[in-house]
C-alpha cells in the first residue's frame, strides 16, 4: 500500500475497507464538499473544505494545515515566538509556522444534518516523516488509555453538559467591519428562550422547544447518544444528558455536539454558548458534570462496584459502596484535584463558577450523592452503574484533556493504593483544601504536581502552560475584564 497514511503505519486492510465505504458514501449522496477537522487544545474544531473530487487523495494522504494552529491561545494569538531561533526548541518538529499533515479517519464520516451536501471527517495532525505529533490533545487520551489498558482497564463515562441559548435579534458589532476587533464582538442584540429559576418546569421547556428540536435533531443525525434534553435553572440555560460510552467515544462526541450545535442553532437565528458564565447580571454558572467507572477489559464488568459492603464500614466510608479499586481511583482523583482543575476548568471565566451554595464545588471533598461536592459517589452495592461524578468541569473544557487527567490522577490512586477521607455532609465547611479560584493559581497547582508532568510528558505540560498562562496574562493585563471575557470567551466558546 502506498501514501502518506501507510507511511505513517496506520493503512491496512480494515482502513482500506473504510476508506472505499466512504468514497461510496459521498458519491451516492451526491456531496460536494468535505470538511476535513481536527479538534485544537482549546476544543475548537479547525480544518480545511475540499470539494469532493479531493476526498479520496486526502484519505490517502492527508491535508496540509499550519502548525502554528497547534500553538494558539483562546484569542487565535500565537503563544509561540515561531520565527525566532530558539522559539520552538521545547516543541521539536514546529518552527517557522512550518506544515504538518491532518491524517483523517474514515470512519468518522458524517454527513451534516444542517447543511447541504457537505460531509465531515475527524483528523489527527502528523509530521512529515510518518510520526504522530505527539501534543495533539485526542493523542493525549489515547495514551492514557493505553496506560489504563496495561493495567487491565477501559473507561466508561456518561456527559451531563449544561449550556446556554439566545435567539439572536440583531448581530450588531459581530459583523459589523468597522467594528471588527481580535477577537470580535458577539452578536449585539440576544433574547432568551425561556425566563429560568422553574427547574425542569414544562413551561420553560415549551418555550425553549424550538432551539431544542434542532439540538436533539442535529445530535441524532449525527450518530451521538443523546438521551435528554431538559430546560436548566438560569434563565436561557438548558442541559443535554448522553448515555454512557467508552472515554475515547465519550470525548469525541463533546467535541463534536458543542461545534455542531453552534453552527446548527446559529444558522436557525440562535447562539448557543458553552461559556461557564455568559455576560449577563442574572445567569447561572454552566458545569460539565463527568461519570466515570471503570470496566475490566477481560470480563466488561464495572470496577467500582462493591457487593456487600466493606466489614465494619459506615455509609460515609468510601469502602462502604466503592470497591477497592474504586476507592483508590477516588482517592487519587482527590489527591491530585488541585493539579488536574486547569484541564476541567481551562478558561478564566469559568473559576467564577466555584462559589458556595450553588451546586458547585468549592473544596476537595467527595461526598454520597451529594452534589455540593467536587466527587459525588453514586450507586448502592450491587448496582452495575456505580460510578464516580465529578462535577469541577466547565463547558467548554477540551474534554481529551479533562478525560486523561482523570485516568492519570485515578490511576495514581490505584497503584499507591490510596485511601480515601471521610464522606463530607458539610461540602462548603472551611475542613478540606480549597480548589484553585484563578487560571492561574490553577495552572501553577498543574506545575506543582510532578506526577501529572510524568504522567502527561514534561513537554506536553510546558506546551500547555505556555499557551494557557498567554491567556492568563492577557487578562491580567486587560484594562476592561468584562470586554476580555465577552470577545475571548462568550463570542467564541
Amino acid at each position: 500500500m502506498t501514501g502518506f497514511a501507510a507511511r505513517c503505519g496506520v493503512h491496512d486492510a480494515a482502513r482500506e475497507r473504510a476508506v472505499q465505504d466512504t468514497l461510496r458514501r459521498i458519491e451516492s449522496s451526491g456531496l460536494e464538499l468535505v470538511r476535513f477537522s481536527w479538534c485544537d487544545l482549546h476544543g475548537f474544531l479547525r480544518g480545511k473544505t475540499l470539494v469532493a473530487a479531493g476526498a479520496e487523495r486526502a484519505l490517502r494522504d492527508g491535508v496540509g494545515m499550519v502548525s502554528t494552529l497547534m500553538l494558539k491561545d483562546t484569542s487565535d494569538r500565537t503563544a509561540f515566538k515561531v520565527f525566532e531561533p530558539g522559539g520552538t526548541r521545547s516543541l521539536p518538529g514546529f518552527g517557522q509556522a512550518n506544515n504538518l499533515v491532518l491524517l483523517p479517519d474514515p470512519e468518522s464520516f458524517r454527513e451534516l444534518p444542517w447543511t447541504t451536501g457537505t460531509g465531515w471527517l475527524r483528523g489527527q495532525p502528523w509530521f512529515h516523516d510518518g510520526t504522530p505529533v505527539p501534543i495533539d490533545t485526542r493523542r493525549v487520551l489515547q495514551r492514557a488509555l493505553e496506560r489504563l489498558r496495561a493495567a487491565g482497564y477501559g473507561m466508561v463515562c456518561g456527559l451531563e453538559v449544561e449550556f446556554h441559548i439566545y435567539r439572536i435579534r440583531d448581530a450588531g458589532a459581530q459583523l459589523d467591519p468597522r467594528q471588527a476587533g481580535w477577537p470580535g464582538e458577539p452578536p449585539e442584540a440576544l433574547e432568551m428562550i425561556h425566563p429560568g429559576y422553574m427547574l425542569l418546569g414544562e413551561q420553560c421547556f415549551d418555550m425553549a422547544e424550538e432551539p431544542m428540536r434542532i439540538v436533539q435533531r442535529t445530535a441524532q443525525a449525527l450518530g451521538m447518544p443523546v438521551q435528554s434534553l431538559e430546560p436548566e435553572f438560569g434563565p436561557s440555560q438548558v442541559e443535554a444528558v448522553f448515555d454512557a460510552t467508552d472515554a475515547l467515544t465519550a470525548a469525541d462526541n463533546m467535541v463534536l455536539f458543542r461545534n455542531a450545535v453552534k453552527m446548527a442553532l446559529r444558522r436557525a437565528g440562535y447562539h448557543a454558548s458553552f461559556v461557564c458564565r455568559p455576560p449577563f447580571p442574572n445567569i447561572m454558572s454552566s458545569g460539565w458534570h463527568l461519570h466515570q467507572s471503570l470496566r475490566r477489559l477481560d470480563t466488561g464488568a464495572n470496577v467500582f462496584r462493591r457487593d456487600p459492603p466493606a466489614p465494619g464500614s459506615t455509609p460515609a466510608d468510601a469502602a462502604h459502596t466503592l470497591s477497592d479499586v474504586g476507592e483508590h481511583y477516588l482517592a487519587g482523583l482527590l489527591a491530585h484535584a488541585r493539579g488536574t482543575a486547569v484541564f476541567a476548568t481551562p478558561t478564566v471565566n469559568g473559576f467564577g463558577r466555584f462559589r458556595p451554595n450553588a451546586l458547585a464545588p468549592q473544596s476537595v471533598l467527595w461526598g454520597r450523592d451529594n452534589r455540593g461536592a467536587m466527587l459525588r459517589v453514586i450507586g448502592e452495592c450491587g448496582d452495575p452503574a456505580t460510578r464516580i461524578e465529578n462535577r469541577v468541569g466547565e463547558p467548554a473544557a477540551n474534554p481529551y484533556l479533562y478525560l486523561a487527567s482523570q485516568i492519570h490522577a485515578g490511576l495514581d490512586g490505584i497503584e499507591r493504593r490510596l485511601r480515601a477521607p471521610k464522606a463530607t455532609d458539610s461540602p462548603y465547611g472551611q475542613s478540606a483544601d480549597s480548589l484553585p479560584t484563578s487560571l492561574g493559581e490553577a495552572l501553577d497547582a498543574m506545575i506543582a504536581d510532578s506526577t501529572l508532568g510524568a504522567a502527561f510528558g514534561q513537554d506536553f505540560i510546558d506546551y500547555f502552560h505556555q499557551c494557557k498562562r498567554s491567556e492568563a496574562r492577557r487578562y491580567d493585563e486587560a484594562p476592561d475584564k468584562d470586554d476580555f471575557q465577552r470577545r475571548e470567551y462568550f463570542s467564541r466558546l
